[in-house]
């Protein structure tokens, strides 16, 4: 495996990460492990995220590997651990819910879980001096589940929106790319990246902003925008966060995981598009130049979806198609990409 300079990606099965040398970890922003893998190689002072989603095609564990291509170094507050360079922090924390004591009447687990985990990473961002975050990755069990009197994800929008207001930034407009998904089993889990210099909000014109969607989708909104453009790194980076079959507010296909996986592909496009008029000066991004990881609700449909995915952006792209509950229970599939950093052949 080819190391380069500047942010990058690669997706390596656990073996192959297992075996490199402890140089190799120098640079490591972070890592997290898709799929149920053990994690006893990776080094102390390497944030990582276990993140319990079944991995559907190839290995049955995925490290997502970031790495900085030049020097880090490593830190923890609190129950974040994380690495930085000069421009970005790479941190991860997890939170058991059933450790949280008992708390107000009417206020779920699930919501202060959240709610706590976010503001310790704010604590830690304005300390370390990355106050912006950039994107960030959400992982619970039984996001469509009812429990505690609603919907666990409207919960967790609650905790996180509650953070954010406490923490000193906006629920709208300047918000982070970011994802939240259902996972098998397994802690509260949030891995992210912050910015020294705050990056671009990029909304999609076919979809509402989430902050503004309608109160049939929770009392409190998502707290995210579509993608998130650094500008200042060199190339810029572009994060795209999850995206569903949704245009205006609404789930369209149901039932079709075909048609809505073709739908998250006009809204990444959509998106691409936002991008390049934000940054008219770069050389802009088309969806070939991203590595995605793709959700898939259920193992059966990933056939499907593979073969939408290839008709979209063919087979060179770096990708990952892993199984994990979508925000909403009438959606099938979720995507997300990044580009504009280094994409590491990690076979």
């Amino acid at each position: 495996m080819s190391l380069v300079r500047g942010l990058s990606l690669a997706y390596m099965p656990t073996s192959s990460v297992r075996q490199c040398s402890q140089q190799w970890w120098d640079d490591v922003l972070g890592v997290a492990i898709l799929g149920d893998g053990e994690a006893g190689f990776v080094p102390n002072g390497v944030p990582l995220a276990r993140v319990a989603t079944p991995v559907l095609a190839g290995p049955q564990a995925i490290c997502e590997v970031w790495r900085a291509g030049g020097p880090v170094r490593a830190g923890a507050r609190g129950r974040v651990r994380y690495r930085c360079s000069e421009t970005m922090l790479f941190g991860a924390i997890e939170l058991d819910e059933r450790a949280m004591p008992a708390g107000m009447e009417g206020v779920s687990v699930l919501q202060r879980a959240t709610a706590a985990v976010y503001r310790e990473v704010f604590a830690l961002l304005d300390e370390a001096g990355y106050p912006a975050l950039f994107r960030a990755w959400n992982y619970f069990p039984a996001i469509n589940a009812v429990a505690d009197g609603s919907e666990r994800y409207w919960q967790f929008n609650a905790g996180r929106q509650e953070a954010f207001g406490a923490g000193g930034r906006s629920t709208t407009g300047r918000v982070p790319a970011a994802c939240a998904l259902g996972s098998a089993h397994g802690p509260f889990t949030l891995y992210f990246i912050a910015l020294r210099e705050a990056p671009l909000a990029i909304e999609n014109p076919r979809q509402v902003c989430a902050y503004h969607y309608p109160e049939q989708y929770g009392p409190r909104s998502p707290t995210f925008a579509r993608a998130s453009l650094a500008l200042s790194q060199t190339p810029p980076v572009l994060f795209v966060s999850g995206t569903a079959s949704i245009v205006g507010h609404k789930t369209l296909h149901p039932g079709d995981v075909v048609a809505q996986t073709a739908e998250s592909f006009r809204n990444i496009a959509a998106v691409l598009a936002e991008a390049r008029r934000a940054d008219p000066a770069g050389s802009g991004l088309d969806s070939r130049d991203l590595a995605y990881k793709v959700y898939v609700r259920y193992p059966g449909d990933l056939g499907a979806v593979r073969a939408c995915f290839r008709e979209h952006v063919g087979d060179a792209v770096p990708v990952v198609f892993v199984q994990a509950d979508v925000c909403r229970d009438d959606l099938l599939v979720e995507i997300e990409a990044s580009g504009g950093h280094a994409m590491e052949d990690g076979r």
